[in-house]
């Protein structure tokens, strides 16, 4: 007979793991205990199901406390009903007890032995007797009331009917093979020894599988190695295991899968699971697809298939997965994303990350302390470990029995151990994610591993595409399989752990000797290997930014390099004259390069990224524009250059930085006419004269020529530019616009001087948004524009005097006027004072109509510029919207509204 079991409360989540017997046994000790009771009770233990049973004789009238505590500590309990058991208030006691523990996921299971189920549930022959007894005798109506329900309630469940007709040791035996059969797939999982953070996750995922609909459901859980997959589904597998007719977890399923007798191994533990037949053989997996189909479609199921990394292993075990009973619930957990993209709209996901700081915190401690709190003189010393674990509860676990008992010697010198030398168990687990990829999509991962954690995404992916790695399709998968995240501002991050790991895959290349390896991003590493000239063309990319400026004097130290892609060098300082570098570079980030020239024989073809920021570079460097493939390149601060040379080889250059080029006098015509330039920035080259004398840019989004003191004519405009969005002119020495400068369609930011406003401009007749850099008052024509406005503005006022053009003007932090009946559209203009030692500050502003606060957004920003420390303040940014649908409330005695 099936066992049946009601819903319980599904809050109660953990309280499985904590179970001390399988079986508690009820029943009443004159009628059973030498008999029946005692025959199961031996029948069960010796098919190892630990059972409790009371053998106190006395069988005392009032139930214990201990006794009350063996209930709740027991998965199931058992009740043998013989014709004498209502007669004991204990026995009644103990199922009211039971009954109250079956909400909590107890099951319960009734023997009706020799006594016929409808006697009880109609409470009529000795049941009867019993109760009307026990009215007489405790007169306590309520008490016998909840004795007749739990009768009633227990006879209405599925159990087993023992009559005379019956062997017993065969009706015995068929309890303990049923009990046997459904042990190994209806005891709760082993969740974990401290499950913190695990509670509410679980929840979370269990409003994905909404438990109460009919439909099939299936919800996909991604993350992370080590960071809880697997104990989050099985504490979800806890919660709800008892709401279905058949359930089962397979763990690990992608080392099983391995092998064919593997997958075999997985189909036949799926059917024993639900099935319960030990004898079911699979024979192939062809076979064992079908069988599965045939045997569980009518069954409303769970199944939880953990571990997965490829789309065939689910294939192989659930088919086609559209066989599944109405009410049937699938959990995948997985490590790539995109593999649970291919059910569509079929499966919900859930992205499971790490713990927060107070859940890492209290699991750190209870492994590392067995409390919730660390020992005083260890704070600091745990708050290390935590930062270094990053939220990742493998990480948090392992160090955290590593460090128990130990001395605060110990602990400094593990964490000087974590920090330079990675843990091979959690690196054993983090590097199965990174053995699932492809020999490009691991290059790519060491490459942002070692050089490119924090850069932008597309510039990445720009520099990579150059050494053939496919990017733009293995970066992708490198944040579906969670190695790598894209935060809002498309910068590529890697957790702390998995660059660890990577930087470590690279240090086992050659553990002993840094030459060997591929890629070199520890700076003592690079700067032996420069000092004593060992190179070798093993090595594929080199960062050395040395914490401090170092001296070194460099010569032919790349001659040995010849497959050097990717060279970064911050703080080095050297005389003489660099006689090579290699032409396979595709990334020169060089800051401060301290030499005049390049080497004259470098002549990169494959260059994508130029930084050469405060360099002294000044002649022989226009061989490097010969490269199609560059599109970023920074001169910014080199005071020693004159002339741009000629671009017109250099087609596909993004970005154009030459801010604070002091001496730059002239930019060659041809900068004029690079169609893919985005941003250009001129900012202070306070020397320029001049520039292209006309611009045919497609992509230009941004110019800055602020600060451009001795450039005094604009080029002309020979085409509409719908990009070019921002333009900042103020201050230069320009005075004089060309007639096509309407040519303009796209600007949406204009930063102007207010000495070049009048007809002889042409401004285009609908910028959105018009930045005005002016300490005296406004053209009356621009103001009127402004104010007629319907979009927002942005009016930059770094002087100490308000434009006379405000109507209502006021110094403090308040400001009111009334105006007319009808709302109207209208500017308003907030400035702050800010102090020095700031980033980035947020406002708060009120605005009330007749006292009451309408819908109202405001957003304000500063930006600072920390290179110029005189005038701090380079952008302002105030955003504000208001509802005007429903401003305020009507006003009661006048119909004009204060602001």
């Amino acid at each position: 007979m099936a066992l049946v079991t009601s819903r319980g409360d599904s809050s109660s989540a953990f309280t499985h793991q904590s179970k001390n017997f399988d079986v508690f046994l009820s029943f009443k000790g004159e009628d059973t205990h030498f008999g029946f009771t005692s025959h199961l009770y031996n029948a069960l233990c010796q098919q190892g199901i630990h059972t409790f049973i009371n053998n106190n004789l006395l069988m005392e009238e009032q139930i214990s406390t201990e006794l009350f505590k063996t209930i709740e500590g027991s998965m199931i309990s058992i009740i043998v009903f013989s014709e004498n058991y209502a007669f004991s208030t204990r026995c009644l006691d103990e199922l009211v007890k039971i009954l109250e523990c079956k909400k909590n996921d107890q099951l319960v299971r009734p023997v009706f032995y020799n006594v016929d189920p409808s006697e009880i549930r109609k409470q009529k022959g000795k049941f009867g007797e019993a109760l009307a007894k026990h009215e007489e005798k405790f007169k306590d109506a309520e008490k016998v009331q909840r004795w007749r329900n739990a009768l009633y309630e227990v006879a209405n469940i599925s159990g087993w009917h023992y009559k005379h007709n019956c062997i017993e040791f065969e009706f015995i035996q068929g309890i303990v093979e049923e009990l046997s059969n459904s042990k190994l797939y209806r005891m709760p999982l082993f969740v974990a020894k401290y499950p913190v953070g695990i509670n509410s996750r679980a929840k979370a995922i269990e409003l994905l599988l909404d438990i109460e609909s009919n439909d099939v459901r299936m919800v996909g859980i991604y993350g992370l190695g080590g960071v809880g997959k697997t104990t989050i589904a099985k504490a979800i597998y806890n919660r709800i295991f008892y709401l279905f007719d058949g359930r089962s977890f397979l763990e690990n399923i992608r080392e099983k899968s391995e092998t064919d007798e593997g997958i075999i191994q997985l189909q036949e533990t799926l059917l024993f699971d639900i099935l319960g037949n030990k004898n079911l053989k699979v024979g192939s997996i062809s076979r064992g697809i079908n069988m599965i189909n045939e045997s569980l479609c009518g069954k409303r199921v769970l199944v939880i298939l953990d571990g997965v990394d490829e789309l065939d292993q689910i294939e192989k075990l659930l088919g086609r997965c559209d066989w599944f009973a109405s009410g049937s619930r699938i959990i995948i957990t997985t490590r790539d994303k995109h593999l649970l993209a291919t059910f569509g709209n079929g499966l919900s996901t859930y992205e499971v990350k790490g713990l927060n700081e107070h859940e890492a915190f209290e699991l750190f401690n209870q492994y590392a302390f067995k409390r919730n709190e660390p020992k005083e003189d260890y704070l600091e010393l745990a708050n290390q470990v935590i930062r270094n674990a990053k939220g990742l509860p493998l990480a948090l676990t392992i160090m955290g029995a590593d460090l128990h008992g130990r001395k605060k010697p110990e602990w400094k010198n593990s964490l000087y151990k974590y920090e330079n030398f990675p843990n091979k168990d959690i690196q054993k687990i983090l590097k199965i994610s990174h053995e699932g990829l492809d020999e490009t999509e691991r290059d790519i991962f060491l490459d942002i591993a070692c050089f490119f954690n924090g850069h932008s995404m597309d510039y990445v992916v720009d520099i990579l595409e150059t050494c053939d790695l496919y990017p733009v399709s293995g970066i992708p998968k490198l944040i579906d399989k969670c190695l790598v995240t894209i935060d809002q501002h498309n910068k590529l991050s890697m957790q702390d752990l998995l660059q660890q790991m990577g930087r470590e895959i690279v240090r086992q290349e050659a553990p002993r000797k840094p030459r060997k390896r591929s890629r070199l991003w520890f700076y003592k590493d690079g700067l032996d290997l420069l000092i004593e000239n060992k190179g070798s063309d093993k090595i594929q990319g080199i960062m050395l930014c040395s914490p401090e400026p170092i001296k070194v004097q460099l010569k032919e130290q790349f001659l040995k390099m010849k497959n050097l892609r990717l060279l970064i060098i911050h703080n080095l300082h050297s005389s003489g004259h660099l006689e090579y570098l290699p032409n396979e570079l595709r990334f020169l980030d060089w800051p401060g390069y301290p030499f005049s020239s390049l080497p004259t024989n470098f002549c990169p073809k494959k260059l994508v990224a130029l930084n050469m920021s405060g360099s002294r570079l000044q002649k022989k460097f226009k061989q490097i524009f010969l490269s199609e493939t560059l599109k970023y390149v920074n001169f910014s601060w080199c005071k020693y250059i004159r002339k741009l040379p000629d671009l017109s080889k250099a087609p596909n250059i993004k970005e154009l930085d030459l801010r604070y080029c002091t001496n730059l006098v002239e930019v060659h015509d041809s900068v004029g006419h690079l169609e893919k330039l985005e941003v250009w920035e001129l900012n202070n080259c306070t020397k320029l004269r001049i520039l292209p004398s006309c611009l045919m840019m497609k992509s230009l989004a941004s110019l800055t020529l602020t600060g451009c003191s001795s450039l005094k004519k604009f080029p002309d405009i020979s085409q509409e530019m719908k990009c070019l969005g921002k333009l900042a002119l103020h201050p230069t020495g320009i005075c004089e616009f060309p007639s096509s400068f309407g040519n303009l369609i796209g600007l949406k930011s204009l930063q102007l001087g207010n000495h070049l406003f009048g007809d002889i401009l042409g401004l285009p007749p609908n910028i959105p948004c018009l930045g005005v850099k002016s300490d005296i008052s406004m053209d009356p024509q621009l103001s009127r524009r402004i104010s007629q406005g319907d979009d927002e503005y942005e009016i930059i006022l770094p002087g100490h005097d308000i434009p006379n053009w405000f109507n209502h003007q006021s110094v403090g932090k308040s400001i009111s006027f009334w105006i007319g009946p009808e709302f109207p559209t209208f500017g308003l203009c907030l400035a702050f004072g800010m102090e020095d030692n700031y980033s980035d500050y947020c406002y708060h502003v009120d605005i009330s109509i007749n006292e009451t606060n309408p819908y109202l957004k405001v957003q304000q920003r500063a930006y600072i510029n920390r290179e110029d420390r005189n005038h701090p303040v380079t952008q302002y940014q105030s955003k504000m919207t208001i509802d005007q649908e429903n401003p305020a409330r009507p006003a009661d005695s006048c119909t004009d509204r204060r602001l």
